[in-house]
């Protein structure tokens, strides 16, 4: 007679092994920091799948790798083969994720701010932190947003906050040809050049910045963080709380100050921006500001 194995599922989740359809068997969680995994973390990776997996991996929508079909008994096995090679296992349940991020100025030149050490640094402060609820942490280099930054929890995206010099501009009209909204105008009245710029339409893109042939437009880089966001059941967007912040310590403040507010307002099974809409988003708002100094 098979010996019955006592399974703790919660205890399972907890640490990254979530239940399947399928009797005794579970879906690894494996924690993948801004994306990015080395090729020998790959390697061990498709060996674990391939000897107590089904041979395959799946690609979550959060940058993650999950290897299914890991039996109930193999779970401490497969754990330990995986971190002695430098593979951590991710979490799931109410607590702070994994976060993700875009691969940033390292190595997109549209990027405005490095993303990896960031997110590697917010990860050491936070990850698997124990909160009301689930906790996503997403970073964006640059306005073209392609990790979603206002769908997390907390996002951070960065910008480009452009400055013109007049005593440089040649008026060639690039910097008005790559503007797609409409910021920015030159007109020609009696012979002369006319330059226009309406702050109030600028999303802070820099690509004025980085067409400039003459080095008219500098740029200060900077973050822009969001709050409240989720993508699931309820969707919500991220709300803009703060100026644009341009050293990362005010980064790790303002998200020292949003996990605060969560810790101490937050109901059990409640997402962040449920809280802001109960509680009031001028509550965190103020708690940031005093963090902040602002």
């Amino acid at each position: 007679m098979a010996e019955e194995i006592s399974i703790d599922y919660a205890a399972l989740k907890k640490g990254g092994f979530m239940r399947q359809a399928q009797n005794g068997k579970f879906s690894m969680r494996l924690k993948v920091i801004g994306g990015q995994l080395t090729s020998k973390q790959l390697k061990k990776i498709s060996e674990a799948a391939e000897k107590y997996g089904n041979s395959y991996v799946h690609l979550t929508s959060r940058q993650g790798v999950e290897v299914p079909f890991i039996d109930v008994k193999d779970v401490e096995a497969v754990k330990r083969e995986l971190e002695e090679a430098g593979v951590s296992i991710g979490v799931c349940g109410p607590r702070v994720r994994t976060v993700t991020a875009c691969q940033g100025s390292a190595v997109c030149p549209s990027a405005a701010v490095e993303t990896t050490v960031l997110a590697e640094e917010l990860d050491k402060r936070y990850f698997g932190r124990e909160l009301p609820h689930k906790f996503k942490i997403g970073i964006t280099g640059c306005k073209n947003n392609c990790l979603k930054a206002e769908e997390n929890d907390l996002g951070i995206k960065g910008i480009s906050m452009p400055e013109w010099c007049d005593a440089k501009c040649s008026f060639c009209g690039l910097c008005e040809a790559v503007c797609a909204y409409d910021a920015i105008k030159i007109v020609s009245e009696t012979e002369k050049e006319h330059f226009f710029f309406d702050k109030s339409k600028c999303v802070y893109c820099g690509k004025c910045i980085k067409s400039c042939p003459e080095d008219a437009w500098r740029g200060k880089n900077g973050y822009l963080l969001s709050f409240g966001g989720m993508f699931g059941n309820e969707i919500k967007t991220g709300a803009y709380l703060l100026p644009v912040l341009f050293e990362r310590a005010q980064v790790f403040n303002a998200a020292d100050a949003v996990i605060r507010f969560y810790e101490a307002n937050g109901k059990a099974g409640e997402r962040l921006g449920k809280t802001l809409t109960r509680v009031g988003f001028d509550v965190l708002k103020k708690e940031l500001n005093m963090t902040l100094g602002i």
